[in-house]
Order: structure tokens, then C-alpha cells, then sequence
């Protein structure tokens, strides 16, 4: 996996999720000087731990092609992004969050994020995710509600202009 070359590698940790799964997260960012971030890519690697029997149940509705692997994919905006991350302070979010502001660096308030999911075993136990964000300019078009605004099916359009964006920079090749 690799990003395009304005991206560059915060740094990666691992978190426990709520005691049900483990998350390895690697966080790349083009951002300002003053450490406001202008794009990013959040990968996930995440696990359940074999001591219960949870499974990702994410409905392929929306899908993309990646370097060969499968993604489902959902898009959506946000007038404060950042915020929204802090919401509960024992989520990947959050931890995310804790890891940017160690480097001096914030999540972009008005944004749009693209997760993209990749189920790699039958058994639907692990995830690949990667969530792409970019901030929104001032005076933009997208629509932005504080619990967020699906633009799969309010803004179609901008949607998958977003996931291009996110495809653009993102390179994977299968092993």
C-alpha cells in the first residue's frame, strides 16, 4: 500500500477496541505548516478476538476496486469532523485524534470522509478500513449537518467525486 507523494506518515499504534477487537492504525496526512490537515488516510487493520463471536456485517451496497481488492464503501460529511471523532473517548476515533495531536496536528473541521471496508476471510472476523478525509473550503456546495449527511444518497455526485479523490492517491498492490 502505498499513498501519493504529498502524503507522509504520522505514525501507527495499536489500540484495544472496547475489549472485543484489536486495531492496529497508520495515519497519513498532507496538512498545513500550522498543523491543520488538508487530507488524510486512516489505515485500519482490525481483528475480533477469538473470545466472542462478533462479525463485520457491513451491506455491500456501494463497492470499489482496489489494487484487485474489493471495498464497500460509504461517504460522508461533517461541519466538524474533529469533534465528532472525541465523541467517545475509548474509540479508534478518538485514539486517532490522541495520535495526531501528539505530532501537532488536528482532524479538519468541515470534511467529508470516505470509509472504504475490505473483508479479507470468509469468516467476516477481520477488516482492512481505510478512511480518506479531506476539509471542505469555505463557501463549498456539500452539504454538511451535525449528525452528518449521507452523501451516497443526498449528494450522489459529490460522492463519488470523494472517492476519487481517495482512489487517486491510494495504490495497493496484492502480495
Amino acid at each position: 500500500m502505498t499513498f501519493g507523494k504529498d502524503f507522509r506518515y504520522v505514525g501507527g499504534q495499536k489500540v484495544n477496541l472496547y475489549g472485543n477487537a484489536e486495531a492496529e492504525q497508520h495515519l497519513f496526512v498532507k496538512a498545513e505548516s500550522g498543523g491543520a490537515v488538508e487530507r488524510f488516510y486512516w489505515v485500519q487493520f482490525e481483528q475480533f478476538f477469538p473470545t466472542n463471536t462478533y462479525t463485520y456485517d457491513y451491506h455491500p451496497d456501494r463497492t470499489t476496486d482496489i489494487g484487485g481488492l474489493q471495498f464497500i464503501y460509504d461517504a460522508k460529511s461533517w461541519p466538524d469532523y474533529a469533534a465528532m471523532q472525541i465523541e467517545d473517548p475509548a474509540s479508534d476515533g478518538a485514539a486517532v485524534q490522541h495520535l495526531l495531536s501528539q505530532h501537532g496536528l488536528a482532524f479538519p473541521k468541515r470534511a467529508v470522509r470516505v470509509r472504504m471496508f475490505h473483508l479479507p476471510t470468509p469468516d467476516r472476523r477481520a477488516e482492512l478500513m481505510i478512511i480518506y478525509g479531506e476539509a471542505l473550503p469555505e463557501g463549498s456546495q456539500v452539504p454538511v449537518r451535525k449528525e452528518g449527511v449521507a452523501l451516497d444518497t443526498e449528494s450522489p455526485d459529490s460522492a463519488r467525486t470523494f472517492l476519487n479523490n481517495a482512489r487517486k492517491d491510494l495504490h495497493i498492490v496484492k502480495p
